[in-house]
C-alpha cells in the first residue's frame, strides 16, 4: 500500500511542477538559452547511454517467449492509440486549440513506459519478466516508429508538413539510439556499479527530464504559451487526458480477457500497453520539434503522465488486494 501511494504522491511530480513554474518565472533567455540547449542534448545523451547499461539482457531473454503478448501490447501503443488521435483529431482541436491537438497527437505516438510499467506490474502480482521485455521492446522501437507515426500523422491530420521521417528518424538514432547501444556495450563493465548505485543513476535519469523540461518550457513562455493556453484550456486537456487513458486500460483490459491470456498476463497488457513514456517523450519532442513551441507540445504528456501514475497505482492496489484475497482463499481449502 504505501509503495503504491508513493508511486501517486511522489516527489517527482512535485520537481516537474516546481520546474515549470520556474520556467514560467525565470524562463532562459538569449545566449543563456543557448547554452541550455547545449546541456540539454549533453543530458539528454546521458539519459539513454544510463537506459541502455541499466537494461538486463537477461531479463529481456527470459520474457521474449511470450510473443502473443508483446505484440499485442506494441498493437495497443503503435496502433491502438494513433487510431484514437487520429479518429478524435478535428474535435480535440476544437476542444484545446492546434497546438495542445498536436501534443495529444504526438502522445498518442510514444513508446511505453519502462520502470513504472514494471513496478505496477509488479505491485498487481502480474508477469514482470514479459513486462520487463514489452516495456523495454516498445521504449527501444518507439526509437524508429515514433518519427515515422510523428511524420506521417501530423502531415495527414493536422495539415503541417511535420518532421520528415527520415530526417527524424536520424537524428533520433544520433542522439539517442547512439548513445543506448553504447550503453548496452558498456554494462559489463559498468552494469555492477549502476546496480549498486540505482539511486544516484535515479538522480541523473530525472535530473535529465526535469533539465528538458525546463527548456521546453522557457522556450514556450518566451514564445507566449500562458498568452495562449488558458486555464480553461488546462482543465479540457485534463478530461480528455482521462477519457483517453480509460479508453486504453478498458481495451487492454478486454483484449487480454477474450484472448484468453492468464491473470499474470492480463495485468501486464493492461500496464504496459495503456501507458505512455515521459521518459522517452520529452527528449523525442526536444529532438523532433526542434525550434517550434516544444513546451505546448509536452504539456499533454505532462498531463497524461500524472494521471497514468494516479490511475494505475490504483489498480495495482485492487490487483494485490484480489491476489492476496485468493492466495488465502487457496489456503483454506
Amino acid at each position: 500500500m504505501k509503495e503504491a501511494v508513493t508511486l501517486v504522491f511522489d516527489r517527482y511530480t512535485l520537481a516537474l511542477i516546481l520546474t515549470v513554474i520556474l520556467a514560467t518565472l525565470l524562463p532562459c533567455r538569449g545566449q543563456a538559452a543557448g547554452v541550455f540547449e547545449i546541456v540539454t542534448n549533453l543530458a539528454i545523451a546521458l539519459l539513454f547511454f544510463l537506459h541502455g547499461a541499466k537494461l538486463s539482457r537477461e531479463a529481456v531473454i527470459a520474457g521474449l517467449t511470450n510473443w502473443r503478448l508483446h505484440l499485442l501490447v506494441l498493437a495497443c501503443t503503435f496502433v491502438l492509440f494513433p487510431l484514437l488521435g487520429t479518429l478524435t483529431r478535428s474535435l480535440v482541436t476544437g476542444i484545446v486549440g492546434t497546438q495542445l491537438a498536436l501534443g495529444i497527437l504526438f502522445l498518442c505516438t510514444l513508446p511505453s513506459t519502462v520502470q513504472s510499467s514494471i513496478a505496477f506490474t509488479s505491485i498487481a502480482h502480474g508477469n514482470v519478466s514479459a513486462a520487463v521485455c514489452a516495456a523495454s521492446a516498445s521504449s527501444l522501437l518507439g526509437i524508429f516508429i515514433t518519427p515515422l507515426l510523428v511524420g506521417v500523422l501530423i502531415h495527414t491530420n493536422m495539415g503541417s508538413a511535420g518532421p520528415a521521417p527520415i530526417g527524424a528518424i536520424r537524428s533520433i538514432v544520433l542522439q539517442l539510439f547512439v548513445p543506448f547501444v553504447a550503453g548496452q556495450v558498456a554494462r559489463p563493465w559498468l552494469g555492477g556499479f549502476i546496480d549498486r548505485h540505482r539511486k544516484l543513476v535515479g538522480f541523473v535519469d530525472r535530473g535529465s527530464i526535469l533539465l528538458v523540461v525546463y527548456t521546453a518550457f522557457s522556450a514556450a513562455v518566451v514564445a507566449g504559451l500562458w498568452q495562449q493556453v488558458s486555464l480553461r484550456a488546462l482543465l479540457l486537456l485534463l478530461v480528455l487526458c482521462c477519457v483517453l487513458l480509460a479508453i486504453a486500460l478498458l481495451v487492454t483490459s478486454q483484449l487480454g480477457k477474450r484472448l484468453g491470456f492468464s491473470r499474470e498476463d492480463r495485468i501486464t497488457i493492461l500496464f504496459c500497453g495503456s501507458k505512455k513514456s515521459l521518459a522517452s517523450g520529452v527528449p523525442m519532442a526536444n529532438v523532433l520539434f526542434a525550434g517550434q513551441a516544444v513546451g505546448a507540445i509536452v504539456l499533454p504528456l505532462m498531463l497524461f503522465h500524472q494521471v497514468q501514475l494516479m490511475v494505475c497505482a490504483v489498480l495495482a492496489q485492487r490487483y494485490a488486494r484480489q491476489a492476496a484475497a485468493a492466495t488465502v482463499t487457496d489456503g483454506l481449502r
